[in-house]
């Protein structure tokens, strides 16, 4: 028989195997849109036109994510996590095998963009969804005291995929002639999810239904409508939650994402600057998210959560010299800084939100606040960014962009209380369920 921390140990290897193949089916998207899907899908227009609209077009994932969010939480609230999660990774392995086999626009035109924007909103669904699921279950299973721990090996899954991704585009694009890699080679890792989808279910199948959800079925618990009733019952959780992850993204969108798009484009720098960048911090990430989640269950979330905020809104303003530099090397410590920064808030961060909400209601709220902050922040930053470049002709823009969505995480966490030592089986925090 396995037992509570067999068990937990499981889940929480579940979650990171999971959550690191649909991040690592996302970011080939986000890394893809940098390089490739201007060329093969918006061909008509001038390279910075063509970028902007596959940033567009990544936006749309994130649209996505919060009807993901309502839409699979209200599930997982009512049927259960176990087999949402499921349902998710096949969502997102499906999209992603389909993008990597899409005929270009000089294959069959208009359709071939439209064909990439429906498969991008599938891949956000699923991912919408994902997420809540993937934490609550690390969070509902084990230990209370290890929870920011516990919970912060979903968020692992975000550097784990950013790294497969870039690796294995990175791998394609150093190895192929240009021709090839725009041709084919792009393809293979967007191919490759449909492997690595079978492992992911093989494990998730494997795992138990959290304890927690459990004792609500039983109890006849169960919200009807829990999107209305986190609505109700915690509206000022749910603004912390979405303020709290605001910065974060920004942040982490122009750290890991837009540093590519700048080096290559603005600097002429080979793709591999910007990718081998991302991908060394990403490596650091591997480490640090952890480390700063078991810190938070020391020293409690926000504490934290705002050291590494504010550490974030200092760096931007060196980021940006630094890669003006051309020196691959300063572009790699950028990028390191920067995504060390980005640890120290994400660390915390997925126990913080989920702590938030009572259990009957905590998919729908912690995947409502976090979701609907990604479009708030992540889907907008890489055009954001671009547009403040090309108006400006400057970076300085863009660095106070990113530091007014910092102070709007400083401002989540602000209203919210100290979620550390809530008991999870009680409910949420005290003055988080008072809303």
């Amino acid at each position: 028989m396995t037992g509570p921390q067999s068990q937990a140990r499981r889940v929480i290897v579940a979650g990171l195997i999971g959550t690191s193949l649909e991040w690592y089916d996302f970011f080939l998207y986000g890394t893809a849109a940098t390089l490739v899907f201007n060329k093969l899908f918006f061909p008509t227009f001038d390279p910075l036109a063509g970028t902007f609209l596959a940033f567009a077009t990544f936006a749309v994932g994130f649209v996505a994510r919060p009807v993901g969010g309502i839409v699979f939480g209200h599930f997982g609230d009512r049927v259960g996590r176990k087999n949402i999660l499921v349902v998710t990774l096949l969502l997102m392995g499906i999209a992603t095998v389909l993008i990597g086999a899409l005929p270009g626009y000089a294959s069959i035109g208009v359709a071939a963009p439209l064909l990439l924007v429906i498969l991008r909103f599938l891949q956000g669904l699923g991912l919408g969804g994902e997420w809540g699921g993937a934490v609550l279950m690390s969070i509902e299973h084990g230990d209370a005291r290890r929870r920011g721990f516990n919970a912060s090996w979903p968020q692992v899954g975000v550097p784990a995929g950013n790294l497969l991704a870039a690796a294995m585009l990175g791998l394609m694009s150093v190895t192929l002639p240009e021709e090839a890699f725009l041709s084919w080679g792009w393809r293979v890792p967007f191919l490759l999810s449909g492997a690595l989808v079978i492992v992911g279910l093989w494990i998730r199948l494997r795992i138990a239904e959290s304890p927690l959800f459990s004792a609500v079925e039983q109890a006849g618990a169960k919200a009807r409508m829990p999107v209305l009733d986190v609505l109700r019952a915690h509206p000022r959780a749910l603004l912390s939650a979405i303020g709290a992850r605001i910065g974060v993204d920004v942040a982490f969108y122009t750290f890991a994402l837009f540093i590519v798009q700048y080096v290559a484009n603005v600097h002429g720098l080979p793709r591999s600057v910007g990718l081998n960048a991302v991908l060394i911090g990403s490596a650091v990430q591997l480490v640090l998210i952890p480390l700063f989640g078991a810190l938070s269950d020391r020293y409690g979330r926000r504490p934290v959560y705002l050291a590494g905020t504010v550490a974030a809104g200092v760096w931007i303003f060196a980021f940006f010299p630094l890669l003006d530099t051309r020196s691959p090397l300063l572009i790699t410590v950028a990028a390191i800084v920067g995504l060390i920064t980005h640890a120290a808030m994400y660390g915390p961060q997925a126990a913080f939100i989920a702590e938030l909400f009572s259990t009957r209601l905590r998919y729908s709220g912690a995947s409502m606040g976090y979701q609907i902050a990604g479009v708030l922040g992540g889907a907008l930053a890489p055009s954001i960014a671009l547009a403040l470049l090309e108006a400006t002709g400057g970076t300085v823009a863009i660095s106070l962009y990113v530091l007014a969505a910092l102070v709007l995480t400083v401002a989540g966490l602000a209203i919210a209380p100290e979620t550390r030592d809530v008991d999870l089986a009680a409910g949420a925090a005290p003055s988080a369920a008072k809303g």
